[in-house]
């Protein structure tokens, strides 16, 4: 009994400790973004100063709205074709179909230093060159094996037996889909594209390569920020990113049961 208590106490102190370690410097960042001096300096002083110096940083602001249109659009994009690729390797069988489910896997694993300078030589090989259209297909092309090896995973828990059932009462493929499949697999098509957009917004590395002067993300612009001077306003935009999107995950949380259930 001694010994499973103490195993216990430790196992709580692991967490608690883990925990820390994972939050402890995002709190420390989000309480010195209300701090007075910008070099950290205590006692501390609340102020909101940074807050209002930040949205007067033009840079900063659009580098913020470029990273926001670039994530959601490709969210939507691979969403949408991570869903219609899941199916077809679900229902189809042909040539090559596990040659191709093997490919998902390298765009994962392999360096995105690697991917970067390749994207940015087939870019300029094709002569789309650099820019936001060019980071937006290179992170679209980040986040589509996410999504499919999400949704496929989900698909695999599917029963074609709904399917039949659903074709024996009338329905047409378009019915099936939209009223037996989509429903099941939803799930999965929100956890993919939570992955999609954290995979875009985070992107430091293929935006870097990809990214113009004026044209930035904002992992590109706070980085450029840190370069030329760290100054408290990066701390602001930081936790409001943090607030925002801490508040979308417990919607989704509340409100979606990766179960399948609402």
């Amino acid at each position: 009994m001694a010994t499973t208590r103490i195993l216990e106490w430790l196992g709580r102190f692991y967490i608690v400790l883990l925990l820390a370690f994972l939050y402890l410097p995002i709190i420390i960042m989000a309480l010195m973004s209300f701090n007075t001096s910008p070099f950290y300096q205590l006692p501390f002083e609340w102020t909101t100063d940074w807050y209002a110096s930040l949205w007067q940083n033009d840079q900063l602001i659009a580098a913020t709205w470029n990273s926001i249109e670039i994530a959601v659009i490709t969210t939507i994009i691979s969403t949408v074709l991570g869903a219609m690729a899941s199916l077809a390797l679900y229902r189809y069988e042909f040539r090559g179909k596990k040659f191709l489910q093997a490919l998902l896997f390298p765009p994962i694993a392999i360096p995105w230093l690697i991917t970067g300078t390749a994207m940015l030589i087939f870019f300029f090989g094709v002569g789309i060159g650099r820019g936001l259209v060019a980071i937006l297909l290179g992170h679209v092309a980040l986040a589509l094996p996410y999504v499919i090896v999400v949704v496929s995973a989900r698909l695999q828990t599917f029963a074609p037996e709904l399917e039949e059932a659903a074709r024996s009462l009338g329905a047409n493929q378009w019915q099936v889909t939209m009223r037996v499949t989509l429903p099941w697999i939803m799930p999965g098509l929100i956890a993919g594209g939570l992955f999609a957009f954290a995979v875009s917004f985070d992107q430091f590395v293929v935006s870097y390569f990809l990214s113009t002067p004026g044209q930035t993300t904002l992992p590109v612009e706070i980085y450029a920020a840190i370069r030329k001077g760290f100054t408290p306003e990066i701390n602001a935009v930081s936790t409001i990113i943090i607030v925002v999107s801490m508040a979308l995950m417990l919607l989704t949380a509340r409100f979606f049961k990766f179960g399948g259930e609402k």
